[in-house]
């Protein structure tokens, strides 16, 4: 039976205003980055925006200045026109001129945002490429992805509102002193009437934001629902299983559990902000109405009064505007801290400030010293007390059941994991003590679940070492050995041709045929280890059997790691390691090992006996 999600939770993170407030801090490092997206658009747009916000106070006063004119015409207390058409025409070339600012404005806010949400991407996609592995299989890691990520394209509006924000404060400064001049009760009136309106809006945004972020996982559920319920991927299951209505049942529970969430503050929010509204208008006309009876007294003139009461309205709007747009500026400054929250994340497995390079040849070899492994947040131990030694240029299998270690020890050995005990050393080095990048430029992995990637055929090879993209004779080399050239020359674009269905003329391919262009990646680089990690999995034993007898042919002096469950595969190997539940059990040649007549022995001739039956 499906659980609705809680509409709030215990540990709900509530804002308050003193946190509204403190996270105003994210805007200067907000605007760094805009700053840094195009420091001339930057300017332009600053620009602009002063210019636009002295032109309310101009038309006010040019529109008084109209009228006082016209009734002193008709009042025969002014003779000539010249003056008047002259502000007419003032105020036609302003109208024009506030046109062309606001079209302006518009085009350096669009022009910015993409920028911005340009650059915030990369920048994204090059420090979660920094980050450590263990981090992306951790779910509150994922809900800080996922809440950053958004943040790239849902954040470029904060721009417009802040600079609008400073823009329009600017405005009622310049509406203010014509108001002073004449009352300075009139300011205390508007700021009165807008603080209610003000504190409902910050409230209700602060509610927003909780739900929002504590939503977060349900909402990346959401997401994935959405994806497997119509993708070229999941396609098969979805028809074979039936699972279309499971699917939709579930993603409608979900979302209609987080639209009945929202409807609440929504709902709430639209009754209060009419109520607290309706105060604010109430406050206005009463000094609306002490302005007309000004003029009807004779204090001020008809002009006067329009300055004023159009003056008096513009602030009004402008205020309401600016206490709204500060509690929208504050909502969004908070979830820009989910951005910079994500910036912060620093991976622990990096290259020690002395490091050394790779040795430019392996001469003693791999070695485990008593090394052990846990997972984050686990207490099995994946590695035990693992101890043995890998020789320069020897080629060592690595069997046992699932689960038993072996897809572990060469994340260790790749360092993409860090041992929780022991070491592991290169040529008698802590592996730490190696550039991190030298190193992995030095190993060479293709693991059991590659990715299928949606690119051009020469693209998807040349992954391998990506930095050699444009060397199509490297490309087409390790095409070559892989025996993807076979694969490709049937292509109608050959190593142009987009592979996979998800875009346009995309053609896809077999299993088999994927797993030989996944291999071609093992062979673009000149790494000094190179391990396969059960890539072929899926292929019969006689192909697979071929496809690492040719491996094992094209690395000579190479060293490498062979993962198979199939023991008439890695019986090609110099020497076998034999993994249970984390621990060595066995090691040795096949020959060895089966004159042992232990685990592995079994093993294999059971594993005979079926092919043989």
């Amino acid at each position: 039976m499906l659980r609705r999600p809680p509409l709030s939770s215990p540990a709900e993170e509530k804002t308050n205003l003193r946190e509204q407030f403190a996270a105003l801090k994210n805007l200067p490092r907000f605007f760094r980055l805009i700053w840094r997206a195009s420091k001339p658009m930057a300017i332009g747009n600053a620009i602009l925006r002063l210019l636009k916000s002295a032109v309310p106070l101009i038309t006010l006063y040019i529109g008084k200045e109209i009228i006082d004119q016209v009734i002193g015409l008709i009042n025969g207390e002014i003779s000539g026109t010249g003056y008047l058409w002259l502000l007419v025409g003032l105020e036609f070339a302003l109208a024009i001129a506030s046109d062309l600012l606001n079209r302006g404005i518009t085009l350096l806010d669009s022009l910015l945002g993409d920028l911005f949400a340009n650059s915030t991407s990369v920048e994204l996609i090059r420090h979660a490429a920094r980050l450590d592995l263990y981090q992306f299989e951790d779910a509150t890691f994922y809900d800080k992805l996922e809440r950053a990520r958004r943040q790239t394209t849902g954040r470029t509006i904060l721009m417009s509102q802040v600079l609008s924000q400073v823009q329009d404060i600017i405005s009622v400064l310049f509406l203010g002193a014509g108001l002073v001049a004449f009352n300075p009760w009139l300011i205390l009136i508007l700021i009165v009437a807008v603080i209610p309106s003000f504190l409902g809006e910050t409230h209700f945004n602060q509610r927003t934001y909780s739900l929002t972020r504590n939503w977060t996982p349900e909402r990346r559920e959401l997401d994935y629902l959405r994806y497997i319920g119509a993708s070229d991927q999941t396609a098969k299951e979805v028809k074979i299983f039936n699972l279309a209505d499971f699917i939709a049942r579930r993603f409608a529970f979900l979302s209609d559990s987080y639209y009945k969430a929202n409807r609440s503050i929504a709902v709430r929010r639209a009754a209060w902000g009419s109520l607290l509204s309706a105060m604010g208008t109430l406050s206005y006309y009463g000094a609306y109405v002490f302005i007309i009876l000004q003029a009807i007294n004779g204090v001020i003139t008809v002009g006067t009064l329009t300055f004023l009461a159009g003056s008096f309205e513009r602030m009004r709007g402008m205020l309401q505007g600016i206490m709204n747009r500060f509690s929208r500026i504050t909502e969004g400054a908070l979830y820009l801290q989910d951005l910079f929250d994500f910036f912060e994340i620093q991976p622990s497995i990096i290259s020690a400030p002395d490091s050394r390079p790779f040795p430019a040849k392996v001469k003693e070899g791999f070695t485990f010293e008593n090394v052990s492994f846990k997972y984050p947040n686990s207490e099995r131990w994946a590695i035990r007390n693992l101890s043995f030694h890998v020789s320069a240029g020897e080629k060592l299998a690595l069997v046992g059941e699932n689960g038993a270690g072996k897809t572990t020890l060469v994340k260790l050995l790749a360092r993409l994991y860090e041992p929780t005990e022991g070491r592991i050393l290169i040529d008698g080095v802590d592996i730490r003590d190696y550039s991190l990048q030298s190193l992995r430029d030095n190993i060479g992995i293709i693991f059991q679940d590659y990715i299928r990637f949606q690119m051009k055929a020469g693209e998807n090879i040349a992954i391998g070492n990506i930095s050699e993209l444009a060397n199509m004779p490297l490309v087409e080399n390790a095409a070559e050995k892989s025996l993807a050239d076979t694969v490709v020359e049937e292509l109608p674009e050959r190593y142009e041709q987009v592979l996979g269905k998800r875009f346009a003329k995309g053609v896809d391919l077999s299993g088999g045929q994927w797993q030989k262009i996944a291999l071609a990646r093992a062979y673009m680089r000149d790494a000094q280890l190179l391990i396969l990690d059960e890539p072929t999995a899926a292929l019969d034993a006689r192909a697979e059997h071929e496809v690492f007898l040719r491996f094992s042919d094209l690395i000579q002096g190479k060293t490498a790691v062979l993962i198979s469950h199939r023991f008439s595969t890695v019986r090609m190997a110099d020497r076998i390691l034999f993994l249970e539940n984390g621990r060595l059990l066995e090691l040795g040649s096949h020959e060895e090992l089966v004159a042992k007549a232990g685990k592995y022995a079994e093993l294999f001739h059971l594993q005979a006996k079926g092919y043989v039956d």
